[in-house]
């Protein structure tokens, strides 16, 4: 296994152009730097938090100005590749999801992606992540998504409080999946979804129809809770099926 990962390491690092900090390019300084400096981190086996030689050392070793790397720095920080600090040296950043959740943002916004192709897909994906959490989750995640779902409950009344506790739901059953993709891709939603979430809770103007989305998550909590894949799985389809509902009728589609 370890061997053969390794191999799998090597093999991608060659994919995506190999060598030392001083193969060049043609993209262009800064995209040559960003390149040499992702391929530098690859083969040196960095892990998050590991340091980055310093703006220095890489202008030198790849033959351009600091300036050059200073830009190289910015943009991979941007995709949240590296963590900058003042007055630190740069490091390998932790994995999240604020360039996916950025981007999705920004196809829904030029109108190249819509509301419901974005639901279709959290449909397919959420009902794979309770599947996972009815089968994986610890009893101190099954506790924290009972006492999310009771919040949601609490906070009726409270719509900015009921979406809050509604997303942290979501990720905490991204989270019990055991699967920390699942976390990326729900976390990448969260943005769009803070757009969509008050719309859809208004078009639910009947107390019954509000009732019904408080009551579906505490049918998914207790499913999980219960190591019931089938039952969390088909209390996630019927909040989706309602979620998509109240969308469209609010004319978001």
């Amino acid at each position: 296994m370890g061997k053969r990962y390794t191999q799998f390491k090597q093999n991608l690092s060659y994919r995506f152009g190999g060598g030392d900090l001083k193969h060049v390019g043609s993209l262009g300084l800064v995209g040559d730097a960003i390149g040499a400096i992702s391929r530098h981190i690859r083969e040196k086996d960095l892990m998050p938090g590991d340091k980055l030689p310093s703006e220095a050392l890489l202008s030198k070793e790849l033959n351009v100005s600091r300036t050059v790397v200073r830009e190289a720095f910015r943009s991979l920080a941007a995709m949240r590749i590296i963590e900058l600090a003042t007055g630190k040296r740069a490091t390998v950043a932790q994995i999240d999801h604020g360039a996916m959740s950025l981007m999705i943002e920004h196809g829904v916004h030029t109108d190249q992606i819509n509301i419901q192709q974005i639901y279709d897909v959290r449909r397919t994906i959420e009902t794979r992540i309770v599947t996972l959490a009815a089968i994986r989750r610890s009893d101190a995640q099954a506790a924290e998504i009972l006492e999310l779902a009771e919040k949601m409950r609490g906070s009726a009344a409270d719509p900015a409080a009921l979406m809050e506790h509604d997303l942290a739901f979501h990720t905490a059953l991204a989270r019990a999946s055991g699967n920390p993709v699942y976390s990326l891709l729900i976390g990448s939603f969260q943005g769009i979804t803070r757009q969509t979430w008050p719309v859809g809770w208004k078009s639910r103007q009947t107390r019954e129809s509000r009732d019904l989305m408080v009551a579906t998550h505490a049918e998914i909590a207790r499913s999980v809770a219960a190591g019931d894949p089938e039952k969390a799985t088909a209390a996630m389809s019927l909040h989706f099926d309602e979620s998509v509902r109240a969308l469209l009728t609010a004319g978001l589609s």
